[in-house]
């Protein structure tokens, strides 16, 4: 009995090292740089690293698919170096001596990446599934709708228009104000001239101006 166990497992192991290997058929490498991402902070990668990956990826396949009962024993790491990298297959649940096709672990993969980032505090270029393209994290939206941030710049943009006709008016009529009155003030003083320094009153033009003097000397010699 512990012969034929023994057997079972060895052959079990087996079979195991020829799905798992490197460029396998369904296999992916992974390449993890977790000094790089988290600094003096890094974590060591060891056993209990490999089985929260492990489950990662069952939780992934189980998720891609309703119907899936993949097991954290179906998920296969191989050829774990110190850097870190590896390769993994996932193993058939119902037979467990075939791997599932590399499409259907590549879609799990990518529906759930962020969530497998999450878990090793990590990115998409700290933890590199090679075969698989990175994928960009879902768009975060606006806790303001966008068409009331449209309307609020433009609705800005009126006010300060309104408020720059408004004052480039009053800085206008201020203006003409001023012209008028220095205007004013400069006829006023047209109308007051000076003559060897005694101010003297206009002269009207049409009405002449009649001298006082020669005024005089024109009652003086009157004729006879």
């Amino acid at each position: 009995m512990l012969r034929a166990l023994l057997l079972i497992l060895s052959v079990v192991a087996i079979a195991h090292a020829e799905l798992c290997k490197p460029d396998a058929q369904n296999a992916f490498k992974v390449r993890i740089s977790i000094k790089t991402a988290l600094g003096d902070n890094a974590y060591a990668w060891d056993a209990n690293e490999e089985y929260l990956f492990k489950a990662m990826v069952a939780f992934a396949m189980r998720r891609y698919s309703s119907k899936s009962t993949t097991q954290i024993s179906n998920v296969l790491l191989c050829n774990v170096t110190d850097r870190v990298s590896f390769w993994f297959v996932v193993t058939d649940s119902s037979k467990n001596v075939t791997t599932v096709p590399g499409s259907e672990v590549e879609a799990a993969i990518r529906m759930n990446r962020h969530r497998i980032n999450n878990a090793f505090l990590l990115s998409d270029k700290t933890l590199q599934f090679l075969k698989i393209t990175s994928t960009l994290s879902p768009p975060v939206e606006p806790s303001t709708p966008v068409w009331l941030i449209v309307f609020g710049v433009v609705l800005c943009l009126i006010v300060a228009g309104i408020v720059f006709l408004i004052v480039s008016g009053i800085q206008k009529h201020r203006k003409k104000n001023k012209e008028s009155t220095e205007r004013e003030n400069l006829e006023e003083k047209v109308e007051v001239t000076l003559e060897n320094g005694i101010p003297c009153e206009a002269l009207d033009l049409k009405a002449g101006h009649i001298n006082g003097v020669f005024a005089a000397d024109d009652d003086r010699f009157t004729s006879l």
